[in-house]
């Protein structure tokens, strides 16, 4: 994003308009590094944000509601005991750098003095300060005082602007001239690398709007103009930047503040979403490696155990051959009369037992390793199933788009005990349901479950006619066509599969998608969530493109 100087300066003129005579109501600290400032311009009321995260750094209007610390941090304090109630002057930049001073004209009871609020956007180096008399009084991040320090931001301390880059400021029309007297290799390199205050973004502008002639004149008229068309960029629905000039393919706004705006919520929103997911599928994958270890160990019983007809053989061989041993032999050979081919089993004896304790030795083994084996079918076959289960979820996350859809999923995974509820719910207070994915395709209404409790849902409110539809062989979303008793056209069924097919763990664009009327569909009882039989079924190629388009 272009946060340098050129866009500060525009972002600083559209701000002063509006703020310019404003007074502040109410200071917020909604986040580690952002303040929120209500202000009342006269007419109306705004949120200001000032943020100095490295990645949202910046300082635009916003209706976003946040909430706020039941506590608030000390620098927020610190404004509110400074700045309540202040009247603000103006909003200006500070020469060409990338910090914006906010002048305010503060009166207590006591006092009347000028003091500003400078936000410096300077990516991980944001800060937020306020300064009086060229003294600071606080800062959002302040330095230890260490000889090493370049830069010392400290209550008390003398307020020092960053250190200006070693590159010609374009306000300079001397330097500017000298400099772009002579450009070396490409413009927009040139310009981004020579030229303070540009991103190199800004630089790429500049080096294609240049028409010729003299470039000094025409960088320094670019530059500062008040030319002002925002846009923001998007890529299949995510943000990639904003513009404080109109760029193609870009959605356009009436204020840079707004693109800002807009940006900085998508931004964070996907993030949100991300970090959601990410959060989600370790709760997953923690549960997974729980299972596999318990199926290695129950597998490894197995093993143990696998020679248990073996030992009743020997057992038996023993049994039949009591005449022929005597008490004291290590081992011996016998005839496996069960073979055709007449071979032999090597045994072998402890020779402190007769040849019939060493028999029923052998009997007492196998039945232990039996009744071992009939104890861990079914514990092996639970296994399976909860990593199956555990699989299923996999795709659901890997597809949520919005928050709801995770919500959906974490709803489950706190049901069945893999994940620790994050607040409890309040008594009295009804739970709201989260929606199915619902679209529309000629006439049609077409449901998708967002996890494996709403494939479950879905299946029960659906009615017997309705068509119901899973990836076979695959994890994916139940999807059901409501058809009111209508005939389903190819066209719709093809839609509904694409759409089975995107939110599932398939990949390709041929993708087998099981159909049937929803009366073919059973819970079997005690099955896990979204796990179902069905027959009387027909299968299509789910193409997820399809529904993508639709």
């Amino acid at each position: 994003m272009p946060q340098d100087a050129f866009t500060l300066r525009l972002n600083a003129l559209e701000l002063n308009e509006t703020l310019a005579g404003g007074r502040i109501n109410r200071i917020n600290q909604p986040a580690r590094e952002e303040i929120s400032v209500v202000i009342y311009t006269g007419k109306r009321t705004i949120k200001l944000s000032l943020n100095a995260n490295a990645s949202d750094c910046g300082v635009y209007f916003t209706e976003e509601e946040q909430e706020n610390p039941l506590v608030a941090p000390n620098f927020c304090m610190l404004l509110r005991k400074h700045l309540q109630g202040a009247q603000i002057t103006d909003v200006t930049t500070l020469g060409f750098e990338r910090i914006l001073a906010i002048r305010l004209h503060c009166i207590s009871d006591f006092s009347e003095c000028e003091r500003i609020l400078y936000a410096e956007i300077m990516g991980k180096y944001s800060n937020l300060l306020l300064v009086e008399n060229g003294i600071i009084l606080g800062a959002l991040k302040t330095t230890a005082a260490d000889e090493n320090c370049k830069r010392l931001i400290l209550p008390g301390a003398k307020y020092v602007p960053p250190t200006p880059q070693d590159k010609v400021n374009p306000s300079d029309r001397t330097a500017l001239s000298r400099l772009c007297a002579a450009p070396e290799g490409d413009l927009a390199h040139f310009l981004f690398t020579r030229v303070a205050g540009l991103a190199p973004c800004t630089a790429e502008e500049i080096a294609a709007a240049y028409p010729g002639g003299d470039l000094a004149a025409f960088v320094h008229d670019y530059i500062f103009s008040d030319e002002i068309s925002p846009c923001v960029a998007e890529n299949h629905g995510n943000v990639t930047d904003f513009f404080a000039r109109r760029h193609a393919g870009c959605l356009p706004f009436d204020t840079l503040s707004a693109a800002q705006a807009y940006f900085y919520r998508k931004k964070r929103a996907k993030a949100a979403l991300e970090g959601a997911r990410r959060r989600l599928l370790a709760a997953v994958a923690q549960a997974k490696k729980k299972q596999e270890k318990r199926l290695a160990q129950i597998l490894e019983k197995q093993r143990s155990a696998a020679d248990a007809e073996t030992v009743r053989l020997k057992g038996e061989l023993l049994t039949a051959n009591l005449y022929a041993l005597t008490r004291g032999m290590k081992a011996c050979e016998l005839a496996n009369y069960y073979d055709e081919a007449g071979g032999t089993v090597k045994i072998a004896l402890d020779e402190r037992l007769t040849p019939a304790q060493n028999a029923q030795a052998y009997f007492r083994r196998y039945q232990k390793q039996k009744r071992t084996l009939e104890a861990l079918a079914p514990q092996e076959a639970e296994v399976r199933r909860e990593l199956d289960y555990l699989q299923s979820l996999v795709p659901l996350l890997n597809e949520a788009e919005v928050p709801d859809d995770l919500k959906a999923a974490e709803e489950e995974l706190t049901g069945e005990g893999l994940l620790r509820a994050q607040q409890p719910e309040r008594r009295g207070k009804k739970k709201t349901e989260i929606p199915f994915r619902t679209f529309e395709k000629e006439g049609f209404t077409v449901y998708a479950g967002r996890s494996n409790v709403q494939n479950d849902r879905l299946v029960r409110a659906a009615a017997p006619d309705d068509l119901w539809l899973h990836a076979r062989n695959l994890h994916s979303a139940h999807v059901v066509i409501r058809t009111q008793g209508r005939k389903v056209p190819q066209s719709v069924l093809a839609f509904a599969a694409g759409v089975c097919a995107r939110y599932s763990e398939g990949n390709g664009s041929k993708i087998p998608v099981d159909c049937c009327p929803v009366r073919n569909v059973r819970k079997p009882k005690g099955g896990k969530a979204g796990f179902v039989t069905y027959s009387g079924f027909e299968t299509v190629l789910g193409d997820p493109a399809l529904a993508e388009n639709g």
